[in-house]
């Protein structure tokens, strides 16, 4: 009897704890959410700006939420525990946020943001689980916008590429063409190519894209191709945007520039470089594995 009473006890006082524990964690959460509230707002109006700039954050932050919740599904049997080196991240983390509350260059807290979710996965899900989201979380920070001071020469070096391949392909067109620095001159007028049309955002989409389903792609050969063409689909696909937008300059002038073409062609190359990228790095069907089951 004495020992069912004890028994009881101690369930309620390991009910108790649970709770409280439960309580504890959704306290820190929401004010940590409170807390980077307007760094998320920063990321949602980056990412939402234009399809020129950061478009990819959206679908890339989507999928980093699927894969950490299928990854966690796969571990749903084994019982979270804490680990207290999640303070060893988290405190530098938030220690960085104040510091960006100084500067306030948002990207700074971005960072930190990130970093405190790996901070808090540490203490709520433990090591175990942790190590398994820890590249779909580390991979958030590919969402982030880069300075254009680190990629200036980037884009210079892209619209290089793209003025002179689309010359080239419209002169064996036989349209005449004169290229000075990144401008086309074409009969319907002059075409800049433009940070905005260098393709930037596609290659930082694409490369994103790619590190991602090559992680969770089973084959290496599919992963080594994934890797190694992200780059060359992104400017190619890029080239053939400026392509189009040249022949349709010369052919209806300018004015078809100020016109939804022109945003719709940006959207475009994400909707065909990406695709390509998916099935590439789908895992193949183990067709050996299939007859067995069906034996």
């Amino acid at each position: 009897m004495n020992n069912l009473m004890v028994d009881n006890k101690s369930l309620k006082k390991d009910k108790y704890i649970k709770t409280q524990n439960q309580w504890l964690s959704g306290i820190i959460i929401i004010s940590l959410f409170i807390l980077y509230m307007p760094t998320l707002l920063w990321l949602w109006g980056r990412w939402t700006m234009s399809v020129w700039q950061n478009g990819h954050g959206i679908l890339v932050f989507a999928l980093v939420i699927y894969l950490i919740y299928r990854e966690l599904q796969k571990l749903k049997d084994i019982p979270s525990s804490s680990n207290p080196w999640g303070f060893i991240i988290l405190i530098p983390s938030l220690l960085l946020y104040m510091l960006d509350t100084g500067i306030n260059t948002q990207l700074l807290s971005s960072l930190a943001m990130i970093l405190s979710l790996v901070g808090l996965s540490l203490l709520f899900l433990g090591a175990l689980k942790t190590k398994v989201i820890l590249f779909p979380l580390l991979s958030m920070l590919l969402t982030l916008p880069i300075p254009l001071v680190f990629t200036e020469a980037i884009h210079l070096m892209l619209r290089h590429i793209a003025t002179k391949s689309v010359a080239f392909i419209l002169s064996q067109m036989g349209i005449p063409v004169f290229t000075s620095g990144t401008l086309l001159e074409i009969e319907g007028g002059t075409l800049m190519v433009a940070d905005a049309c260098s393709g930037f955002a596609t290659l930082y989409a694409a490369i994103t894209i790619a590190i991602l389903t090559a992680y969770f792609c089973t084959s290496i050969e599919r992963r080594i191709i994934l890797l190694l063409i992200a780059a060359p689909l992104a400017i190619g696909v890029n080239i053939i945007r400026v392509l189009v937008l040249a022949l349709l300059v010369n052919y209806y002038g300018l004015n078809i520039l100020a016109t939804s073409a022109h945003e719709l062609s940006g959207l475009l190359t994400f909707m065909v470089a990406l695709p390509i990228l998916f099935i590439i790095g789908k895992n193949p069907v183990n067709y050996k594995n299939i007859i067995e089951k069906n034996l």
